[in-house]
């Protein structure tokens, strides 16, 4: 079936989920880092609401360290009519490409979207397939502009501090973790491949790695103060990336 013809519900999504989370010690040396709970559920969970808001109902996560807890979690969750989430275990061991190998059987059939289980944005994921569809790449890289993390002090000609600016965003753009993918793109990933290395590199020499911006709300949960922030953020009632709470006319536009 050609790429144009798959609608969204027929798109696989696959989930990286088997890092060990080592700068979340202080939680995941007990738990895997897709378990970390946001607002009393899991960021794995937030992340697939995120796409399923948006008519994606296949879901494969790619599963290693502490695995068998994130496939119980699975099974014991109460999915959304039509939902499908299921588990594949990639080792303990495996880096992010080598994953995403050792799926291809599963990936193969047309185009996929891939992401990270712990990063949540307010992205408009028809936007994305859309700019993928156009530019007819391998794969394209959702891309955001971070903000730092530290305030900034402008500096006049004369080294005179002529004030401050509070933790602006950046001007270049980071790999924002989520993609769309061709069947194309797993001839670039090796069972021993780190994805954000060398078959992104190798995509981009080629010409093949086309670039999604997303300027809305982006946030990787990567160390314990992030999960302190989307706690604080999910409390507040005002979520960003909440798009599950849009207006019903924006649910089944998201659908089409």
């Amino acid at each position: 079936m050609a790429p144009e013809a798959r609608s969204r519900a027929e798109i696989p999504v696959a989930i990286l989920c088997g890092g060990r989370g080592t700068r979340l010690q202080e939680q995941t040396h007990a738990i895997p880092k897709p378990l970390v709970e946001i607002g009393g559920k899991p960021i794995v969970w937030h992340v697939i609401r995120i796409y399923s808001a948006q008519g994606f109902r296949r879901f494969l996560l790619l599963t290693g360290y502490l695995g068998e807890m994130i496939e119980r979690f699975v099974v014991q969750e109460r999915w959304a009519d039509g939902v499908e989430v299921e588990c594949l275990d990639t080792g303990q061991e495996t880096q992010t490409g080598g994953r995403v190998a050792l799926a291809a059987d599963r990936l193969r059939e047309g185009t996929f979207c891939l992401a990270y289980a712990d990063g949540v944005a307010d992205i408009d994921l028809g936007a994305l397939l859309a700019l993928h569809r156009a530019r007819g790449a391998a794969a394209t890289m959702t891309v955001v502009r971070p903000y730092s993390q530290w305030g900034i002090a402008v500096i006049g000609d004369d080294d005179r501090i002529e004030g401050f600016r509070e933790k602006p965003r950046l001007d270049y753009w980071i790999n924002g973790g989520f993609f769309c993918c061709e069947p194309s793109f797993l001839d670039y990933l090796e069972p021993s491949s780190v994805l954000e290395r060398e078959p992104l590199e190798r995509a981009a020499a080629d010409g093949r790695l086309a670039a999604y911006r997303h300027d809305g709300f982006w946030e990787c949960m990567d160390t314990y103060k992030d999960a302190i922030v989307l706690n604080d953020l999910w409390a507040t009632g005002d979520a960003p990336w909440r798009v599950w709470d849009r207006a019903p006319e924006r649910r089944e536009e998201a659908r089409a």
